[in-house]
C-alpha cells in the first residue's frame, strides 16, 4: 500500500529563457527541465514526456519572412494578375498578414469566403440566420451586395472585428483591387479567375483535386508558398505558410523546418544527465473544439511535426467503468481492485474490436498529449513554452 501511487497525469508548464535566433535550443530545454526539477522537488521518471512549443522552435531557426517576400512567390507562382483566395480562416494573427503579402503580388484578389463559418468554426453569420435566410451554403453563390442586404454586419464574437471589411480593406490598403464572394464549392472560383491560391488547411488536397479537374490554369495552396527561401527568407519545405504566426506588422514566423534531430537530441541529453528515458515532442495548435465559440482550435498543418519513436500510435486502454459495471458488477472495495488490476495487467497489446475498450479516445498520441500542451502553455504571457507530462502512460497498476 505504501507504493500505491496517490497521483496520476501531471501537466507542469516550464519556464525558460526568452529564445532568439541561433540559440541552442536543446541545451536550454534540457537544462530548464532539470532546473525546474531540482527548484520543485520532483524526480524526472522513464516514458515522461517533455514537449516544446513550435513558436520557440522557428525562432531558434530563425525561420521568418516577409510580406514581400510572400508578395514575390504569390507573384512568381499565380502570375501576378487576378488571383482568387479561397477558403482562408478568419484570423488576425494567422492570415491577415499572408493576405497583405498576396494581395501585393496580385492586382486584384477575388475573395471566396465560406460561409457560414470558415474551416476552424470561426462564424462569419450564424446557421440559423443561413436557415432564416432560405439560403443554400452548399450551393449558393453570394455577392458581397447579396451578404450585406441578408446578413449585414457580423462581428466575430470573440474578437469584435468584421471580417468581411477587414479583409477588404487589407487587401486595398496592399495596392490590389478586391471582390468578395461567398461560397462553398471550390470551383465556383473559376467564373472569376482561373489562378487560385486555396488557403484551406486540411482539406487542400481535395480542393486542389477539384479545382485542376475543374480546369483551373493555376492551383496553389498556403503549402506552396514559400516552400524555399525567397531573397534569402525562412521557409518551410513541407508546409509553406501553413501554420505560420504574425510576428510583426511586415513580417511572419513560419512554422519550424525540419526538427526531428532536436528531439532526439533533447532526449539524449535527458538520458546522458539522469538515466532516464524521455519521449520529446514539439507542439502547436492543440486539437479540440470550444463549445461556446464553436472553434477548432487546429490551425496548424498537424498538431506535432516532429517526436520521437515513443509517441507513435494510440492509446491502448480499458474502461475502467466498463469493468466496474460488467465484468465486475457483483465486486466491491478489495476485489474490485483487484480484478480490475488483472485486467489491465493482462490486456493486449492492440484492443481493436474489445468492448472493454469503448469510449476511450482513439486519437494519435501526439494530437492527445499536444492538446495537453497547448491548454497548459497557453497562448498569452505564461511564459512556459516547455512542457514536462509525466505520469501519461500510467495507469490503475502503476505503483
Amino acid at each position: 500500500m505504501k507504493n500505491e501511487r496517490r497521483v496520476g497525469t501531471v501537466s507542469r508548464g516550464i519556464r525558460c529563457p526568452i529564445i532568439r535566433e541561433g540559440d541552442d535550443l536543446a541545451s536550454i530545454v534540457s537544462d530548464s527541465v532539470l532546473e525546474a526539477a531540482e527548484f520543485e522537488g520532483f524526480e524526472l521518471r522513464d516514458r515522461d514526456v517533455i514537449s516544446i512549443t513550435e513558436s520557440i522552435v522557428a525562432r531558434a531557426q530563425g525561420n521568418y519572412a516577409s510580406v514581400d517576400d510572400i508578395a514575390a512567390d504569390v507573384k512568381a507562382k499565380l502570375g501576378g494578375g487576378t488571383v482568387g483566395v479561397i477558403f482562408p480562416i478568419l484570423s488576425r494573427n494567422r492570415f491577415a498578414i499572408c493576405l497583405r503579402g498576396i494581395a501585393k503580388g496580385a492586382k486584384k484578389i477575388v475573395l471566396m469566403l465560406s460561409y457560414p463559418s470558415d474551416e476552424v468554426g470561426n462564424e462569419l453569420v450564424s446557421i440559423d440566420k443561413i436557415d432564416e435566410a432560405g439560403v443554400n451554403p452548399y450551393s449558393d453563390v453570394l455577392t458581397l451586395e447579396q451578404y450585406r442586404k441578408l446578413f449585414g454586419v457580423n462581428k466575430h464574437e470573440f474578437t469584435g472585428v468584421d471580417y468581411v471589411e477587414y479583409y477588404g480593406n487589407l487587401v486595398r490598403e496592399s495596392g490590389a483591387e478586391v471582390e468578395i464572394i461567398f461560397a462553398n464549392q471550390p470551383k465556383a472560383i473559376l467564373d472569376y479567375t482561373d489562378c487560385v491560391l486555396t488557403c484551406d488547411i486540411h482539406t487542400r488536397m481535395r480542393t486542389k483535386r477539384i479545382l485542376k479537374a475543374a480546369g483551373a490554369k493555376a492551383v496553389c495552396g498556403l503549402d506552396d508558398i514559400l516552400t524555399a527561401p525567397v531573397n534569402g527568407s525562412g521557409c518551410n519545405e513541407m508546409y509553406g505558410l501553413l501554420g505560420s504566426n504574425k510576428s510583426t506588422e511586415d513580417k511572419i514566423k513560419l512554422f519550424p523546418r525540419a526538427c526531428q534531430g532536436l528531439v532526439l537530441d533533447i532526449q539524449k541529453k535527458i538520458l546522458d544527465k539522469t538515466g532516464k528515458h524521455v519521449e520529446v515532442m514539439v507542439y502547436g495548435d492543440g486539437a479540440f473544439k470550444d463549445p461556446k465559440g464553436k472553434i477548432w482550435e487546429l490551425a496548424d498543418p498537424v498538431v506535432s511535426p516532429a517526436f520521437t519513436d515513443g509517441l507513435i500510435g494510440t492509446p491502448n486502454e480499458l474502461k475502467l467503468k466498463y469493468l466496474a459495471d460488467n465484468d465486475f458488477k457483483d465486486l466491491s472495495g478489495e476485489e474490485l481492485k483487484k480484478a480490475i488490476s488483472a485486467s489491465i495487467s493482462a490486456k493486449k497489446d492492440n484492443l481493436v474490436g474489445n468492448m472493454a475498450s469503448q469510449g476511450t479516445t482513439p486519437r494519435q498520441l501526439t494530437d492527445l498529449i499536444g492538446s495537453l500542451c497547448d491548454l497548459t502553455s497557453g497562448s498569452g504571457d505564461k511564459g512556459t513554452p516547455i512542457v514536462l507530462v509525466q505520469g501519461y502512460f500510467d495507469n490503475y497498476t502503476a505503483e
